[in-house]
């Protein structure tokens, strides 16, 4: 019997307004003892009453219309009544059927991990994944499980979440993955969440089926929980196809929904309990809190404010700078990076049109420079500055290299007065001072000889005292030249130019 695999997600993704959802407690955990960051309204207390959070429901529109959802000119608040200790009123403020966004889509490209991230004009590699809902609720509390006990911190109580549901459209654990990853791009974007998923800011769980291919009849699914990264989205949801496929071919097909959590120790799924239905929940309308309305024109403004979203200046940075798809992918996925780096191209483009000895027009001097300048500040960001900056424990926001720095720095690589070694010097000292590239170059004596006049002098010393190494080179060893050459390096301290240095090496020694 062949099988074919049939998933959905959800993520829960807190919003990064200043207040909670539903009163004025600040919306952080940052520096905050357990149980300090609450009030009555949080809590639960009888008799308090909800105020919703204007900017959490502009932040719940913006992301809506990212993914193409149509926003709903009418949306209410439902009570989901389920008893657990970190839910201290006994139910949770959600939306149930008429949530505030529904019937979006998102392409991705199926072949992301293949190395073909970004590249969105090939059929063949492309899913489209319909998104059934966007709603709106609060956050419950945090439960930390010990053996003989159970702590509740109810500070994350109340904070504001959309969840956004998909449809069963992915059929391998790597587009899920992709999805999820992209998810966590737009919202960063959009600057509704840092989408961080160890601190819980981006919470996925998967459901997953099995049927016998070539069926459209859904058989009862598995919800897996517990899922705290991308990489475990992916093995959780290939351990549950195969734990799901030995039940098919051992003739014990699901009936009943089930709800398992994904142990990273163990690295399998547990069952936790049998999944609920939306009638055990008892929804009903919100009593306290009264419906949402907008009007098409409100919802048209909400648009015009929307940002470039990651796939499309993925694309636009391969169209317009020729970047390849995962270098494309990189420079694009942080907004503060993308923003650099098209500072870093605008200051170079200044530069080329300065210069006397280029002629012609603007486009004509960045058409014939663009394909070297383009890689030459990709390869630098990319395998240079991030993991300096890493090195550094530093962020981009605290970086002291301006762009019309960065670019100068690589105009002097550009024009051959460093080499790459003594550039990677100064690039540290650029980025612990802030200082301009050419008086750092200059106070540190770190500029590149490239004439033959200031070469001759040391490559004859170099020449000088190593007779045995001339003869051997004489002699047919032509691998003694890399030799010369790491001497003259040495000599020089790094600021020759070892092309150049191989080039009037090779002449002296065969004048001799």
């Amino acid at each position: 019997m062949k099988l074919e695999t049939i998933i959905g997600l959800e993520f829960h993704i807190q919003l990064k307004t200043g207040t909670k959802m539903f009163c004025s407690c600040l919306n952080t955990l940052k520096n905050k003892k357990p149980n300090e960051n609450v009030c009555p309204v949080c809590l639960g207390h009888p008799g308090t009453l909800p105020v919703i959070n204007q900017e959490a429901v502009n932040m719940a529109i913006k992301a809506g219309l990212a993914l193409n959802c149509e926003i709903n000119n009418f949306t209410k608040f439902d009570r989901k009544n389920y008893f657990y200790p970190d839910l201290p009123k006994g139910y949770q403020i959600s939306q149930y059927d008429k949530p505030i966004a529904e019937n979006g889509w998102l392409v991705i490209n199926n072949k992301a991990a293949d190395g073909l991230a970004g590249r969105l004009d090939k059929e063949e590699h492309l899913t489209r994944i319909g998104i059934l809902r966007l709603h709106m609720e609060e956050d419950s509390a945090k439960s930390t499980h010990f053996k003989d006990k159970t702590l509740i911190d109810y500070n994350r109580s109340g904070a504001p979440l959309i969840e956004i549901v998909t449809k069963p459209h992915f059929t391998t654990p790597n587009e899920a993955k992709v999805f999820a990853e992209e998810m966590q791009l737009i919202m960063r974007h959009l600057e509704v969440s840092d989408a961080n998923m160890e601190l819980g800011q981006l919470r996925c769980d998967a459901n997953i089926s099995l049927r016998p291919k070539g069926e459209t009849k859904l058989y009862a699914k598995t919800e897996i929980k517990n899922i705290n990264s991308f990489k475990a989205l992916e093995k959780a949801l290939h351990h549950e196809i195969k734990r799901q496929t030995v039940l098919w071919t051992t003739g014990q097909v699901p009936t009943k929904e089930q709800t398992r959590g994904w142990d990273e120790n163990k690295q399998e799924t547990v069952a936790q309990r049998t999944k609920e239905q939306d009638h055990d929940y008892r929804y009903f309308p919100e009593p306290d809190i009264p419906p949402l309305t907008f009007t098409k024109q409100e919802i048209k403004n909400h648009q015009a404010y929307l940002t470039e979203l990651p796939q499309d200046k993925r694309r636009r940075f391969m169209d317009m700078y020729e970047l390849k798809g995962p270098d494309a992918k990189l420079l694009s996925a942080d907004k503060e990076l993308s923003f650099y780096f098209e500072q870093i191209i605008s200051e170079l483009k200044n530069w080329l049109q300065a210069l006397e000895s280029v002629e012609g027009t603007e486009e004509e001097i960045w058409f014939k420079h663009k394909k070297k300048l383009v890689k030459l500040v990709s390869n630098w960001l990319i395998n240079k500055f991030i993991p300096l900056l890493t090195e550094n424990n530093l962020q981009l926001n605290q970086n002291k290299i301006s762009a019309e720095n960065f670019a100068e720095f690589l105009t002097l690589i550009y024009q051959n007065k460093i080499n790459s070694a003594n550039a990677q010097l100064l690039l540290k000292q650029m980025l612990l001072t802030g200082g301009d590239p050419s008086h750092i170059m200059d106070e540190e004596d770190l500029g590149q000889i490239n004439s033959e006049e200031g070469l001759d002098k040391v490559i004859e010393q170099v020449i000088t005292e190593n007779p045995d190494q001339v003869k051997e080179y004489q002699a047919g060893k032509e691998a003694v030249l890399k030799y010369f050459v790491g001497m003259v390096m040495k000599k020089t301290k790094g600021k020759a130019d070892p092309q150049k240095a191989e080039e009037v090496l090779k002449q002296k020694i065969q004048s001799l």
